[in-house]
């Protein structure tokens, strides 16, 4: 943490010389001390330290000044630090008014010129307003601040993105939060600019995209070479489980991840059938554990970065990113993971964002606290979510088409759904239609086996509906089935026959595409089995295959 600032407002400068020297010999080791020649150029300075989020423990003020007297100083500077202790500088001819500002302004000790000796007069006073102030101090909040309103969907976006890479940073609704009315003031930048984004450098952007934020903060997203042994594009369980693998073995390595690091599973709010984990972990968990270890054997990790293309130039697979740049390497590994499948129903889009969300359970459930919350759908991550918004909100609504969740939830959270009073399941029921002008009031629901309808408020809808992949980028290079899963190993052959233009001896191994050394992994794959320890378990063993392709090759 910063260290507290203490400040001295005089307008002339010796005097704000001597003040200065005085505090910083004192109290340096603990307070920055800051001064100022005006009240003006104070006040100006205060809403600086505000957006870097600084805190001012004592305000040292002399009374008569031009322009802006001590107090009236302190007066503005209460609405911006009102915790901070306030001392008056006066001559003998102020003392009256110094008196008066006790009570009007809250003052909290007056001072008379000369201090000297300041052991006597300065340190004792200032000692024991500092250890007042330190005995109701709470450390503020060290990070990422977001301001924006909680039906916008930039501000879904932003605070998606940070929590999806698990980075911190604190919420502030613009409707509910004075202090981040008056900070959007400090920044000089409108509600419709927002969110606003402020950084602990005191630096900000409104409206930023993530790749703006992932530099901001420090992420990787351009590659450190032009050539690797392995490029992993997906940054799910299967992709990081490659990645340690093929690091640990010695290949160089990089993971391309469009999001975050974690994939879909490290949205999960609680994975509770994973090896070795009996009391179970969030996917946000199990992706922190994955991408430390990987970045241990040496890993890069490149986020948000998207892959949008590749070619082949034996024996190099080039893979191109939206950003225009490329890089080479031996063997390719996709392992893109799923993008929730979309509702097609009249309004979502607009909604979208504004209190109907795909996914993003540990990203909203704080603002729903109190609320109804509707859930479409019946897989385990429709469960998960219910069970983690049980925690905050008044009662969680799950709709589900089937006529049951046996067919596609797993047994133990069926049970802890059972058990927990504020969760309903409502079976044979889907929304076809979301209503709002600017966020979600209402939605109807029909009964698939009536076609009856029944409209209802609502605040917040979160679907999860199954998956479907983003590989168009792919088409005309890799071989995919009707729904665009790419195809591997056997499932490439056609009545026995190796797949079009495959000019090696062998069959394409186990996890090979129809192009030789480009392999796909995890839920991406056709006919996988979507579950986080498949995905992990087909990563692992793609390093081998690797390695053989590799074998050969080089």
């Amino acid at each position: 943490m910063a260290k507290p600032v203490i400040m001295t407002v005089d307008d002339d400068p010796e005097v704000l010389q001597a003040i200065a020297r005085d505090l910083r010999q004192e109290y340096g080791d603990r307070f920055r001390v800051i001064r100022a020649e005006s009240g003006g150029t104070a006040l100006e300075a205060l809403e600086k330290l505000k957006l870097r989020n600084e805190i001012v423990s004592l305000f040292l003020v002399d009374q008569r000044m031009p322009q802006m007297s001590g107090v009236e100083f302190l007066e503005g500077a209460l609405a911006m630090y009102p915790n901070a202790k306030r001392a008056l500088l006066t001559a003998y001819a102020d003392t009256d008014a110094a008196i008066r500002a006790i009570n009007t302004t809250k003052i909290d000790y007056y001072l008379m010129k000369p201090w000297d000796p300041p052991e006597e007069r300065l340190y004792p006073v200032l000692d024991d307003l500092l250890d007042d102030w330190f005995a109701g101090f709470r450390p503020p909040f060290e990070g990422v601040r977001v301001i924006g309103n909680r039906w916008s969907p930039s501000s879904h976006q932003v605070k998606d993105f940070l929590a999806r890479n698990q980075l911190p940073y604190e919420w502030m609704d613009i409707e509910l939060s004075e202090e981040a009315q008056k900070l959007v003031e400090y920044a000089n930048c409108t509600r419709l600019q927002l969110p606003l984004v402020l950084f602990p450098d005191g630096s900000s952007i409104l409206q930023p995209t993530n790749m703006q934020i992932a530099e901001k903060i420090g992420l990787q997203t351009q590659a450190g070479k032009p050539f690797y042994d392995l490029v992993i594009v997906g940054g799910g369980p299967a992709g990081l489980a490659a990645a340690v693998y093929g690091a640990s073995e010695g290949l160089r390595t990089v993971m391309v991840e469009r999001e975050a690091p974690g994939g879909q599973a490290g949205t999960s709010s609680r994975i509770e059938n994973y090896l070795g984990f009996p009391v179970g972990l969030s996917g946000g968990d199990l992706a922190r554990r994955a991408v430390t270890q990987a970045k241990r054997f040496g890993v890069e990790i490149l986020t948000p970065q998207e892959a949008t293309g590749f070619r082949v130039s034996h024996p190099y697979r080039f893979v191109q990113f939206a950003n225009g740049s490329e890089i080479s390497c031996h063997a390719l590994i996709l392992a893109l993971g799923v993008s929730w499948r979309r509702l097609n129903i009249q309004g979502i889009e607009r909604l979208t964002g504004a209190g109907v969300y795909y996914g993003a359970a540990q990203t909203e459930a704080l603002s729903c606290q109190g609320e109804d919350v509707y859930i479409v759908g019946g897989a385990n991550s429709a469960g998960q979510a219910a069970m983690y918004f049980s925690r905050y909100a008044r009662s969680v609504i799950i709709l589900v088409r089937g006529d049951s969740l046996t067919k596609s939830m797993s047994q133990y959270l069926i049970d802890q759904i059972e058990s927990t009073p504020n969760i309903t399941v409502k079976v044979n029921k889907g929304v076809v239609e979301v209503q709002g002008e600017t966020s979600l009031e209402a939605i109807t629901i029909q009964d698939t086996l009536t076609a009856e309808t029944q409209t209802v408020e609502a605040n917040s809808l979160f679907i999860f509906i199954g998956a479907q992949p983003r590989t168009d980028w792919l088409d005309g290079l890799v071989e995919r089935d009707e729904r665009g899963f790419i195809l591997t190993g056997q499932d490439l052959k056609r009545d026995g026959r190796r797949p079009k233009g495959w000019n090696l001896e062998r069959d394409p191994f186990l996890l090979e595409t129809n192009v030789p050394g480009v392999f796909a992994v995890g839920d991406v794959r056709h006919n996988s089995i979507k579950r986080v320890a498949s995905g992990v378990g087909e990563g692992s063993i793609c390093v081998q295959f690797v390695h053989q392709y590799l074998s050969k090759v080089l």
